[in-house]
């Protein structure tokens, strides 16, 4: 899976009703030994470590691989890679890179690639656990508002979630700095003032600053920031009664939210966590379908 835009809306309803399943206890196995590899060029806790449970309770074979030890730090392409791993017998990668859309120099890849997230590009995993965690809440996304603040412009999260939220029935507002937003940043929703958003929405998910994306360094006192643009206990008194706090993390405690708020009733960022095994689970299960492999399926 490279984007969602490529995946056709029944085939993402069939992965997130999947993803439920594993949620409430199915088990799959993949029949035979079928070797994984993870590739991350970027830092990561939450999705790298998602994944590669994802892959071991499919009964995946997790492969050893560590990007800055590779020989892409040789010179090697990233292409020349994926073809070493193809020709060892690995028969999906999942990778993670800071270039946007990395993955248009493997379209000569014959392995199934999983796209972890791509610089400012697109975050597919995370956009559908974010959509299974709302589904759980709610029952539905169709109708709902969904509110993501924060610094939209540098987020792939914001990019897949949105679009994925719009075409599933949402309406999605954004908020957050306004030299962070231009109007190719509001096709997948509508600008609004942080403390009208927070009064209006059903959904909302809340983003760090992306320092590592900026061209030039915003020094922002954590103070100013979470009074301007981050949830404060005074702005999550005014969210409707059964309004949920999203974020993709890692958490910038005191900055994009106040530190008690993270696990407050309403915080859903450690279901949306555990949401990411499942997800996981059913994106790749999807994938090596398609590619003709076979799973056992049984409930605990």
């Amino acid at each position: 899976m490279i984007k969602l835009a490529r995946v056709s809306t029944e085939s993402i309803e069939k992965i997130l009703q999947e993803a439920q399943q594993f949620a409430d206890g199915k088990v799959s196995k993949i029949k035979g030994d079928v070797f994984a590899a993870n590739l991350f060029f970027e830092n990561s806790t939450r999705t790298k470590t998602s994944f590669e449970v994802a892959e071991k309770k499919l009964g995946l074979q997790v492969i050893d691989f560590e990007a800055d030890k590779s020989s892409i730090a040789k010179g090697e392409t990233m292409l020349d890679t994926i073809k070493t791993l193809e020709a060892i017998g690995v028969e999906v990668a999942v990778i993670r890179h800071s270039e946007k859309r990395y993955y248009d120099q493997l379209q000569d890849a014959k392995l199934s690639i999983v796209n972890a997230g791509d610089g400012v590009g697109s975050h597919p995993s995370q956009a559908l656990l974010d959509a299974l965690t709302i589904i759980q809440e709610f029952g539905k996304i169709e109708g709902l508002k969904i509110g993501i603040v924060g610094d939209v412009k540098h987020s792939r999260v914001a990019n897949s979630g949105a679009g994925l939220f719009r075409r599933m029935g949402a309406k999605v507002y954004f908020s957050g700095p306004e030299f962070w937003f231009d109007e190719g940043m509001l096709v997948n929703g509508t600008y609004m003032q942080f403390d009208d958003l927070v009064k209006e929405v059903d959904v909302l998910m809340l983003l760090r600053i992306q320092h590592e994306r900026h061209e030039r360094t915003f020094n922002f006192k954590s103070e100013d920031y979470l009074k301007k643009f981050g949830l404060t206990k005074e702005r999550e008194k005014k969210m409707k009664p059964n309004a949920i706090i999203m974020h993709p993390a890692p958490i910038n405690r005191g900055v994009e939210i106040d530190s008690e708020l993270v696990e407050c009733e309403r915080s859903r960022i450690f279901k949306q966590m555990q949401n990411g095994v499942f997800a996981r689970m059913a994106i790749l299960k999807f994938d090596l379908e398609n590619k003709g492999f076979e799973f056992v399926d049984s409930q605990n």
